[in-house]
């Protein structure tokens, strides 16, 4: 039925499910007719609309429809066909007057002229004619002096499933009165022409800023419309003195709140989800003047060799109400192998943040006393964690520096030595350094310190060393949030001239130094001269950088 996403089911079917509804509940509004304003949007003579549904529902729908199925743990379990990752080559802006000065026009802010937006827009006019579409109404950001009113329109009940769950639901009340600023319609059936649309290939993301729509299709990545409303934050908010960060936020019991910057695959989602702090949000924030509040209402855990024993919230989250993608599940028993990757190694859970114990709701924090800028370093040869000063803080941020691992993008099938600004370049639509200046002032007035976590590789070289455990990891960043690497002693890196501490709390200490792990010291070297070449090479690129932040850029010697 639905090509790549479609299950071999033989046990409901939507007449069926529609029959059990009128059996059971009189016609509620999903039934009567209703368009919800869709007009206003040129969409006509479209099939039945299915406003906010239940999760209940949503899943009922999304087997009847047989999109999916579902799991002895509850969960629904879907594939995303040929797209298992964003695809960066496929994301387009419309390039208009209003903002053309503002975009910083890179390799991943592409234009694409406004008769091209168009004429894809009629396509999916034309496109969603006769189908059934599923409307999330809800919000982004838990801060309602600042949150946005989102719609997203789907052509499938399992994408609404996920927006559902990812973004913030509305109440009852709430929702008499929603009003859309920014609307996404999602149509993965629909694709698009490269000869004659202006595209690259089948698939399209098409953000318009001006007119607060977001254009999607030939896809079926979920991920696609939760990022692309992030780049609508991440567009906004700096407009009203809000930073918006590309990171995971948690608490203490105390209220002293903690941030992870990183890219995908570089433990936001594992690490902030700790059993001894209260989690705010897994990926997306805003920095105000009176603390940092979630944009999201879920979270999008990668779930790769995902175990109960390193990841005990995570694991204990995907139940009924959750949504997994591109999982290897045993078509009898429905048990999933968190540890095959033979679809992608980019699987992901979807799930509501009240999943995790005690959440904050709504998620607030105060100022932050900690940044952690996580890195996967795939030289094996950055500190697995280190103190930043102010200015090395900034530089690294600018950087951005991780590697791209396998899945997280189309194409990507080893890690990859990548920079990306902010942690967070395919989601900037403005110049980096807008969003690094604002934290640095920020990270002076609230005296936060900053620390370089890499959960990457040791002992060498992928292919050669082995992945930091995460044991270690979590204890690391433990002492770091305690205040414990406050009182140790610290030696200056010779190549990045950052802060490795000499000792942690329940942590090897022959680990902390590199250098002290590979069998080869002067390969060490080498290969770290390497990686800060590369760090040179790329901060080229950043004229109106200050000179001390350029200054606290590595040696080359």
């Amino acid at each position: 039925m639905l090509n790549s996403t479609t299950y071999p089911l033989n046990s409901l079917d939507m007449t069926t499910i529609s029959r059990l509804e009128e059996s059971f509940f009189q016609v509620g509004e999903s039934k009567n007719g209703k368009s919800y304003r869709l007009e206003s949007l040129g969409i006509k003579n479209c099939g039945r609309v299915y406003r906010n549904l239940s999760v209940s529902q949503l899943v009922e729908h999304t087997l009847a429809r047989q999109e999916g199925i579902l799991g002895e743990n509850g969960a629904v379990f879907v594939k995303t066909g040929k797209y298992t990752g964003r695809s960066p080559k496929d994301k387009f802006i419309v390039d208009e007057p209003g903002i053309h000065d503002e975009i910083d026009w890179n390799s991943v802010n592409v234009p694409i002229s406004v008769e091209k937006f168009e004429q894809l827009y009629k396509k999916a006019l034309a496109y969603m004619q006769g189908k059934d579409l599923y409307v999330f109404d809800g919000y982004v950001g838990a801060d309602p002096e600042y949150r946005l009113g989102v719609r997203i329109i789907n052509e499938f009940a399992w994408h609404n499933l996920f927006v559902h769950q990812l973004f913030i639901r509305p109440t009852a009340e709430e929702l008499k009165h929603h009003h859309a600023d920014v609307t996404v319609i999602s149509v993965p059936g629909l694709q698009g022409d490269p000869e004659t649309d202006g595209i690259n290939s089948e698939a399209f993301i098409v953000v318009n800023f001006l007119k607060g729509i977001v254009l999607i299709g030939g896809t079926h990545y979920a991920g696609e419309m939760k990022k692309s409303v992030f780049s609508f934050m991440n567009y906004l908010m700096t407009k009203r003195n809000v930073l918006p960060m590309h990171c995971a936020a948690n608490m203490d019991e105390n209220g002293n709140t903690a941030l992870f910057f990183g890219l995908s695959g570089t433990g936001k989602t594992t690490l902030s989800a700790d059993p001894e702090r209260r989690l705010i949000g897994d990926d997306e924030h805003g920095w105000s003047t009176q603390g940092v509040f979630n944009f999201e209402g879920g979270c999008y855990a990668k779930t790769i060799r995902l175990s109960k024993k390193n990841e005990p919230q995570i694991w204990e989250a995907l139940r009924f109400g959750s949504l997994i993608e591109n999982v290897t599940i045993d078509p009898e028993k429905r048990t999933p192998d968190y540890n095959d990757s033979s679809v992608t190694e980019n699987t992901r859970a979807a799930y509501p943040v009240e999943f995790i114990p005690d959440c904050v709701i709504p998620g607030f924090g105060g100022h932050p006393k900690t940044v952690i800028f996580l890195t996967a370093d795939a030289f094996g040869v950055l500190p697995p964690i280190a103190k930043l000063t102010n200015r090395q803080a900034m530089y690294h941020f600018i950087s951005g520096y991780t590697s791209n691992l396998a899945g997280t993008e189309r194409g990507i099938t080893e890690p990859q030595a990548t920079f990306s600004s902010c942690f967070g370049k395919p989601f900037l639509p403005l110049s980096p350094i807008v969003y690094a200046e604002m934290l640095y002032d920020r990270i002076i007035e609230y005296n936060a310190d900053v620390y370089l976590v890499n959960t990457g590789w040791t002992g060498g070289p992928y292919g050669v060393g082995k992945r930091i455990a995460i044991a270690d990891t979590r204890a690391m960043i433990s002492a770091a949030l305690s205040g414990e690497l406050n009182h140790v002693k610290f030696h200056h890196h010779p190549i990045f001239h950052i802060l490795v501490p000499e000792s942690v709390p329940g942590v090897d200490s022959n680990i902390l130094d590199p250098i002290n792990t590979w069998s080869n010291p002067e390969a060490y070297q080498e290969k770290a001269k390497a990686l800060a070449h590369k760090f040179v090479e790329n901060f080229k690129q950043y004229q109106r950088v200050p000179r001390e932040i350029m200054e606290a850029a590595p040696s080359l010697g």
